[in-house]
């Protein structure tokens, strides 16, 4: 576990290739990996000072270090600009979007003996910066429509919800040259806390967004000449609702809810281990502020539903068994960690201080290669991660099945003169060995 004081932190993600999603209300810090050809990930923090900062490894101290303007809010990495390599993107409450080039830094930095750099004020600013509309809440860098091409989704918090794509001029080879082009502009019936994309039923991306009262709705994607010169302004979308608000679909995952205000955050994508099951309809989970955790499939078959008695407001996912399969990961103000598996296995860790954001996903944090990681922030504006957060198995077992299938067990029991057909005498070997001198 590493301890690293801070200054006050505005917004944390994590993230890893390939895939890049914002984290919670309370912070964004991305983990990935800066350079698309390496392997190993960073940690990027953006602070409510504007400043931008990438850790590696186990060192406390960044070893990059840029300057927005404002107070960031959002903070992604990803290919934003389609060039084949990762950009990070830094947005800020007053609608400054900046974009920053680190693959070369990274690249000269891992020659060099060392890890931080020391530049002028005009080295630290971005590359190119560009103002959207203010009041950015999360963003989203994916291909929300299929083809191919990475677009950047942009939630505010007017319940708005903006699709962007980086155009270039025909001529123009400088990265600097381009632009955003807006693509759409959803206006939504309730607050935006998640951004998230999941195959559908077909195996085409859709977009998601939380809405309160554990529900959710899927974007549509359909882009024309008068969403891209227009506002694209859109009303409020109900279900069933026809007319403009048809290209936002609203799902309801509960008949009753107890209070349709709570906040609601969810994650996409959520990798079920095989090949042959990932072709089919994606999981995706859902959490709220009072404890409702919920998973689901693309076809809105309900596969378990979890409640519990703590205030949820980060929700994640990460393989923690090493099976490909990745467990729902959901964060508490107070601390309280739930991992949750597919068969609705439940393994909790508590933080020992109250949580301003949290994030997870695989890091390097030492031995030179990723591995699961929890990252956490405290009111104290300190980040603590957790790193190599493995687990052998998730469900519980019992220890004397464990121990039969090893074959040497049976020959200690032959040495220690205990028939290993009974069960009873085997039992309290066991007990005897682990509880002796707790007993006494």
């Amino acid at each position: 576990m590493r301890d690293w004081p801070r200054p006050p932190v505005a917004w944390i993600h994590l993230g890893l290739l390939p895939r890049y999603r914002c984290v919670t209300r309370a912070g964004r810090v991305p983990l990935e990996a800066l350079n698309k050809q390496s392997v190993l990930n960073e940690l990027v923090v953006g602070d409510t000072s504007g400043k931008l900062l990438v850790y590696k490894n186990d060192d406390s101290k960044p070893c990059i270090t840029r300057t927005c303007v404002g107070m960031l809010t959002c903070v992604a990495v990803g290919d934003v600009c389609n060039k084949g390599k990762n950009f990070v993107v830094a947005v800020g409450a007053e609608g400054w979007f900046h974009l920053f080039d680190l693959t070369a830094t990274t690249a000269s930095k891992a020659e060099s003996s060392s890890q931080h750099e020391f530049l002028s004020s005009e080295d630290q600013k971005p590359f190119f910066t560009q103002h959207i509309p203010a009041n950015t809440k999360v963003i989203l860098i994916s291909d929300i429509d299929g083809d191919g091409r990475c677009e950047l989704v942009v939630g505010y918090t007017d319940r708005v919800v903006r699709a962007f794509r980086w155009e270039e001029p025909s001529d123009g080879s400088d990265v600097g040259s381009g632009q955003l082009v807006l693509l759409k502009k959803w206006l939504l019936e309730g607050q935006v806390d998640s951004l998230s994309v999941n195959p559908g039923p077909e195996g085409l991306p859709e977009l998601m967004v939380s809405q309160p009262g554990c529900g959710y709705a899927i974007l549509l994607c359909s882009w024309t000449q008068q969403d891209s010169s227009g506002s694209g302004d859109e009303a409020p979308a109900t279900p069933g609702r026809k007319g403009p608000s048809r290209d936002v679909v609203l799902h309801l995952t509960t008949g009753r809810i107890h209070n349709k205000n709570v906040s609601t955050h969810l994650i996409g994508s959520i990798s079920k281990g095989s090949k042959e099951e990932s072709s089919k309809c994606g999981l995706f989970a859902l959490c709220t502020l009072d404890g409702t955790l919920k998973l689901m499939d693309s076809s809105e078959q309900l596969l378990w539903s979890v409640q519990v008695d703590h205030q949820l407001f980060a929700l994640q996912k990460l393989d923690v068994t090493g099976d490909g399969r990745e467990e729902v990961v959901a964060c508490a103000w107070d601390g309280q960690t739930y991992i949750i598996d597919h068969n609705r296995t439940v393994v909790r860790f508590q933080f020992d201080e109250n949580v301003n954001a949290f994030c997870a996903g695989q890091y390097t944090c030492k031995e030179g290669r990723n591995s699961p990681c929890l990252v956490y922030v405290s009111f104290n504006h300190k980040i603590y991660i957790y790193w190599k957060v493995e687990l052998e198995r998730m469900e519980s077992t019992n220890l004397l099945r464990v121990l039969e299938e090893k074959p040497e067990f049976r020959s200690h029991l032959k040495e220690l003169g205990v028939d290993a057909e009974d069960s009873a005498a085997v039992r309290a070997l066991v007990a005897d060995i682990l509880y002796k001198d707790v007993q006494t």
